[in-house]
């Protein structure tokens, strides 16, 4: 598989106080806000990768993590895991924000993210 980018995603218990922690108390830089102006979501420069905060989450803090890889062909990616037994929590599919999303599993139960940029998405990076 050939990783394009990546990322970590967190939903925060509360996505405010998770938000000055990072900003704040780490100081990490802002790469990037999204979503609606009055709950936005932020992604962070991480060294080499970026992490998310978005959404929220209830569940334990091993629920709140993920990993988010961008691969160039999200639906051949998803025959060649289905074909190797991996498993796949939900199926490929175009998000309202424009990307495609694949949901799957690794042996331990981790939510991995695989998404594709489609060529008109506002996202779109490739320098070569």
């Amino acid at each position: 598989m050939e990783v394009l980018s990546s990322r970590v995603l967190l939903r925060p218990g509360d996505l405010e106080r998770s938000r000055r922690f990072y900003a704040d108390t780490l100081g990490l830089a802002v790469y990037r806000e999204f979503g609606p102006p009055d709950h936005p979501g932020v992604v962070f420069f991480l060294g080499q990768g970026f992490l998310e905060l978005s959404g929220h989450s209830g569940g334990p803090a091993g629920e709140r993590m993920m990993l988010w890889l961008q691969v160039r062909d999200v639906g051949r990616e998803e025959e060649r895991l289905r074909r190797a037994g991996v498993t796949v929590l939900r199926e490929a599919r175009r998000e309202p924000w424009g990307l495609v999303e694949l949901w799957i599993a690794d042996p331990d139960g981790h939510r991995i993210v695989l998404v594709e940029v489609p060529p008109e998405h506002p996202l779109r990076r490739d320098p070569r």
